[in-house]
C-alpha cells in the first residue's frame, strides 16, 4: 500500500483498518454507495502468504477463522477472492 493510497483511504474513512502483515496483499480502496470506503485484500494471496509455514488448509482455517473472522467493527477490511480473469490481469 502507498502512502498516496493509504492517505486517501484515512480521508475517506478514518475508522478504515488495516491488516497487519498482509501489505503485499493488499489491492486498494472498496467504495460503496452510501457505505464508508475500506480497505480490500487479496484472499487468495493472502492464504499463500500463510501457507508458507503451514499447509494450504491450515492457512485457510486459520485466516477464515482468526482474520476474516476478527470482525473489529465497521472499518474491518474486506478480503476479495479475484476471478480467474483477473488474476491473469484480463
Amino acid at each position: 500500500m502507498s502512502k498516496i493510497e493509504m492517505d486517501q483511504l484515512g480521508l475517506e474513512n478514518p475508522e478504515a483498518m488495516l491488516a497487519d502483515g498482509f501489505e503485499s496483499a493488499f489491492l486498494g480502496v472498496c467504495r460503496r454507495f452510501g457505505q464508508d470506503s475500506l480497505a480490500a485484500y487479496d484472499y487468495d494471496k493472502c492464504i499463500e502468504m500463510l501457507a508458507t509455514d503451514m499447509t494450504h488448509e491450515e492457512a485457510v482455517e486459520f485466516f477464515d477463522f482468526n482474520v476474516i473472522g476478527a470482525w473489529v467493527g465497521d472499518g474491518t477490511p474486506v478480503f476479495i477472492s479475484l476471478s480467474s480473469g483477473a488474476k491473469d490481469g484480463q
